[in-house]
């Protein structure tokens, strides 16, 4: 039998350490079930999110302006998977439009209601909240 001559640190563990809490990126990509599952149902309005990925042009540094102008703003992922989330709520309706006017022909752009893709966002729920809250 050998003998040792040094002993394994038992601080090592070959795995990253995970945070106890989530962080903003994995909170904003739960899904509204599972959140409220996990954490209790969430205290917010109605609400109309816009996330879209960052693009070429001119319209890009204006689009993050306004979304960085919304009622909650987060950034997640990086290089491809990088995604700009602006939350809107019902009383936000001219800053949603603008924004939504310089994002929406992105490719990659979706529209969320209350954290969920609901069906026809950009055709019918968009243009019915500006014409009931504008007009």
């Amino acid at each position: 039998m050998t003998k040792r001559t040094h002993r394994p640190v038992e601080r090592y563990w070959p795995y990253v350490e995970k945070p106890e809490e989530p962080t903003a990126e994995e909170l904003a990509a739960l899904d509204p079930d599972l959140h409220a599952t996990l954490f209790g149902p969430r205290d917010l309005p109605f609400s109309i999110t816009v996330v879209f990925p960052p693009f070429e042009g001119e319209n890009y540094a204006r689009a993050l302006d306004k979304a960085k102008a919304s009622a909650e703003y987060l950034e997640t992922g990086e290089g491809e998977a990088r995604r700009h989330r602006a939350r809107f709520f019902s009383t936000d309706a001219l800053p949603l439009r603008d924004l939504f006017e310089l994002v929406g022909p992105v490719p990659g752009t979706d529209v969320l209601i209350d954290d969920r893709p609901v069906p026809y966002t950009r055709e019918l729920w968009l243009p019915l909240l500006w014409f009931h809250l504008l007009h």
